[in-house]
């Protein structure tokens, strides 16, 4: 109804379907909602809508020459005394970023501008690393650089080592112990931290770049000897693998034993490689907006880094890996699919490894490790049945109407726990490996986040709910509520241990 209107008309028109509340919350009248709230919507403004006359004084507060077509700034909100309800942010851009780019709707992943599928065809994860960090590919002598400053900053510090060795239960969960080393790596280096240097710190290219080699090049061996320690193997203390890449390094660590010379498979050190690149980065997702949003507070990286893995270990990002194979193991055969697929229409069960908050298509790192999943399952020489389970579980889901309607396609996670598996993973490590990739792009946004002349420090507004004024009452006046008997008999488990 709105077609063919200007902005102002649209705004107008729209403004007079709502109705806004003394406390200053835009909310839907005459209709019927789920809620009272709702987020402020904005229609795509051309720039031959506007009257050049008046185009200033359109323009200031609303929509600034510098942004996009269809994005309003919240501060011209605030000045209409409007605020925008957007839970779990689905509406909200709350940074600039020129690393990767996103289309949900047509299944398109580009990092720096170069497509997902010629960099996990061509490039490798330290190229890819560089890449998002930098903005270009960079040259053959630069890369052969950049590799060496992130080889030379791989072997963990031994205060780490005894960490993970004797800190941890020997059935703690993997990301439970990387969260809290890559913590307590932070406070090694004192000379890096705002809170101890000031804010200047970071301001230093130098500063910066030595912690990005000592991250990226620390990570994949943290991993590996949480790995060595949860399997009764020890520290690993130096070995040499001038003649290996990243991924190669990492897999060798895993299974070292000193004296004795391993060579890792290189198609399974490629598969691994690849897979690290395709989690690199995806935009600003749970994990890479922590990372994002405690730097604004102008804590150290390592703080940064650990908070972003503790929020990639959730089973709806990074953990969903994980879920998905348990969840194919709890199928157990092709003949359960139909039944299994007829509970989660029923809400009884949850469809793991199919849909994502942002595409509305085929995720494109689906079809890739699609692929290298068969290619991997036939260099290992084994056929695992759950790799035939998972392929009729896609192919009945993406048959059914009732899946398709609701744009329900596989994501990065179904087919990753499977090669993961195939290469001789535990279950629980599944996330350590997406930790690794991912590891990049947190970097990249802490690179961009500081340099953003936009900056501020994350402080998000909330829509209070809760009691209006009320006073206090002494302990002997107030009336026992029916939390009283829970609160009882929490008293009485606390005795007895």
């Amino acid at each position: 109804e709105f077609v063919g209107m200007g902005w102002e008309e649209r705004w107008r028109g729209w403004m007079g379907e709502c109705d806004l509340e003394r406390e200053g919350w835009m909310t839907i009248t005459g209709r019927k909602k789920k809620s009272s709230v709702m987020s402020v919507q904005v229609y795509e403004v051309r720039d031959s809508q506007y009257d050049r006359a008046d185009t200033v004084e359109r323009r200031k507060g609303a929509f600034e020459e510098k942004k996009e077509k269809g994005v309003v700034e919240a501060s011209w909100l605030r000045k209409q005394g409007v605020v925008s309800y957007d839970p779990g942010y689905t509406n909200t851009a709350c940074c600039t970023s020129r690393i990767t780019y996103l289309d949900g709707e047509r299944g398109i992943l580009r990092y720096r501008g170069y497509p997902i599928e010629q960099l996990a065809g061509d490039s490798s994860f330290l190229e890819v690393a560089y890449t998002l960090y930098y903005g270009e590919l960079p040259a053959e002598e630069e890369l052969r650089q950049y590799e060496a400053n992130v080889a030379a900053h791989r072997t963990p510090h031994n205060d780490l080592l005894k960490i993970i060795s004797n800190g941890f239960r020997s059935d703690a969960h993997p990301m439970g112990v990387l969260a809290s080393t890559v913590m307590a790596m932070g406070t090694l280096y004192p000379e890096a931290n705002p809170a101890l240097q000031g804010n200047h710190v970071y301001e230093s290219r130098e500063v910066r770049e030595k912690q990005v080699f000592r991250i990226l090049g620390t990570m994949p061996l943290l991993v590996a000897n949480i790995y060595r320690a949860q399997n009764g193997l020890a520290p690993m203390v130096g070995f040499d693998t001038d003649d290996m890449n990243f991924t190669e390094s990492f897999l060798c660590a895993l299974n070292w034993i000193e004296g004795k010379q391993y060579k890792p498979n290189k198609k399974l050190a490629r598969a691994m490689d690849i897979l690290f690149v395709l989690h690199a980065d995806h935009e600003l997702n749970c994990s890479t907006a922590t990372m994002r949003q405690l730097t604004s507070s102008g804590v150290d990286v390592y703080t940064s880094v650990a908070a972003s893995i503790g929020a990639l270990y959730g089973p709806l990002h990074g953990g969903a890996t994980e879920a998905v194979l348990k969840m194919l193991e709890r199928i157990k055969s092709v003949d359960k699919i139909p039944a299994f697929l007829a509970a989660v229409k029923n809400r009884e069960e949850k469809l793991m490894g199919f849909g994502h908050r942002v595409y509305r298509n085929y995720d494109p790192r689906a079809k890739i490790i699609k692929k290298i999943a068969y290619e991997v399952f036939e260099e290992v020489g084994q056929v695992d049945p759950l790799i035939d389970l998972a392929t009729e579980l896609e192919r009945a889901a993406l048959s059914d109407e009732y899946f398709v309607k609701r744009k329900l396609y596989p994501n990065v996670d179904f087919y990753s726990g499977l090669i993961y598996k195939a290469i001789g993973f535990p279950t629980e490590f599944f996330p350590c490996l997406f930790a690794i990739g991912r590891t990049a792009g947190w970097l990249a946004h802490w690179n961009e986040f500081l340099d953003d002349p936009e900056k501020k420090i994350a402080r998000p507004m909330q829509l209070y709910k809760g009691h209006g004024k009320r006073d206090y009452i002494q302990g002997k006046n107030r009336v026992p509520s029916s939390r009283l008997e829970a609160v009882r008999a929490g008293v009485g488990i606390i005795s007895r241990l």
